[in-house]
């Protein structure tokens, strides 16, 4: 087991020989050898101990701390000897209009072929037409460096909406339905269960970022903006349609989720900040279901997908690794950069 998460509130983490115990109310939740883990995802409300704080920097096991609903919170990193020179590249490159314009162009083109590849495979697993015909609809949306910025983001956020209004037609389980995307904060479960895995998903681009040097806060289409993680959040783009968006309709259509898994609130739809929109936000995955998702979600991480460049199936995440490492190659060379390409 290379991932460990620990999402209960109230429960604590400690180390006894080759194991971390689980702790809550003086009760074992979970025995997990210490072997072979590299990273630890934490939720708040739960403690870690200082021998165990002691091992994971020791044993430079990356350890990411996220609000109970999954958002982003901290991580805690050894020294991973950020290279210099790399990094005044990036500033200098992504610094550069052309480049930049280069660079954020092929982000949205990269993100806008994989969702018509995947709207369009399920268009034809279901026979819906619309689907097919809204898959060929997104391919017409084609930013050219060329383009100013302002245009770039406008197709971006044109092809995004295109892709929600169609989104409904790939939920095939009477118990769920999809009207809009909706985001601070999600209005239902599939809104939800969407943000909770863009948020994990992003974190993964942004580890990798970081083990490789790179600075995650400087992107191009997502402007700087403090405490946003702009180049993360540019390079998790070609990765929602098929393992983001993927994941969770077949969490849905496969009825592995139920309606019941939510906690719905009828609440205010205004909130006076963000801890107040944590803690009463209007839909909540249950914890026991926010478990089974996360083992779901660290299985498909660990699954397969036919990777172009070395023509053979890879892990997600040795994907994400991958592509970072292209990324850092088209920065070296001033070449522009080819996202990942899903293919059914």
């Amino acid at each position: 087991m290379e991932s460990i998460y620990i999402m209960e509130p109230g429960s604590y983490i400690k180390k006894q020989g080759g194991e971390f115990s689980i702790v809550k109310n003086g009760q074992i939740l979970e025995t997990i050898p210490s072997a072979n883990i590299k990273r630890v995802v934490v939720a708040k409300g739960v403690s870690l101990t200082s021998a165990v704080l002691d091992y994971f920097v020791d044993n430079k096991i990356e350890t990411v701390f996220l609000t109970r609903n999954g958002k982003f919170r901290a991580r805690i990193s050894t020294d991973e000897k950020a290279k210099v020179e790399l990094r005044k590249k990036q500033y200098f490159l992504l610094s550069d209009n052309i480049y930049s314009k280069k660079t954020a162009a092929a982000v949205v083109n990269g993100k806008i072929k994989n969702c018509a590849n995947f709207m369009s495979s399920r268009g034809i697993y279901n026979k819906e037409r619309q689907l097919t015909e809204a898959a060929s609809g997104l391919k017409s949306f084609k930013p050219v460096y060329t383009d100013s910025m302002d245009k770039i983001r406008g197709l971006e956020g044109a092809a995004s909406a295109l892709y929600f209004r169609m989104f409904n037609k790939m939920v095939k389980n009477p118990g769920f339905k999809f009207k809009k995307r909706s985001k601070r904060p999600p209005l239902d479960p599939i809104n939800a269960m969407l943000s909770y895995i863009y948020t994990i998903l992003l974190s993964e681009v942004l580890t990798s970022l970081q083990i490789n040097g790179l600075d995650p806060y400087l992107g191009t289409l997502h402007e700087i903006s403090y405490g946003r993680p702009s180049l993360a959040c540019d390079l998790v783009e070609e990765y929602r349609a098929p393992v983001a968006d993927r994941f969770v309709l077949e969490l849905v259509n496969r009825k592995i989720v139920k309606p019941d898994d939510f906690i719905i609130r009828n609440n205010k739809k205004s909130f006076s900040d963000e801890e107040d929109m944590n803690m009463n936000r209007p839909v909540e995955m249950k914890p026991k279901f926010r478990n089974k998702f996360i083992e779901s979600y660290e299985y498909m991480m660990n699954t397969g997908f036919y990777y172009q460049p070395e023509n053979k199936k890879l892990s997600i995440r040795k994907i994400i690794s991958k592509q970072v490492t292209f990324f850092i190659k088209a920065l070296e060379n001033k070449n522009e950069y080819i996202p990942f390409e899903w293919k059914k």
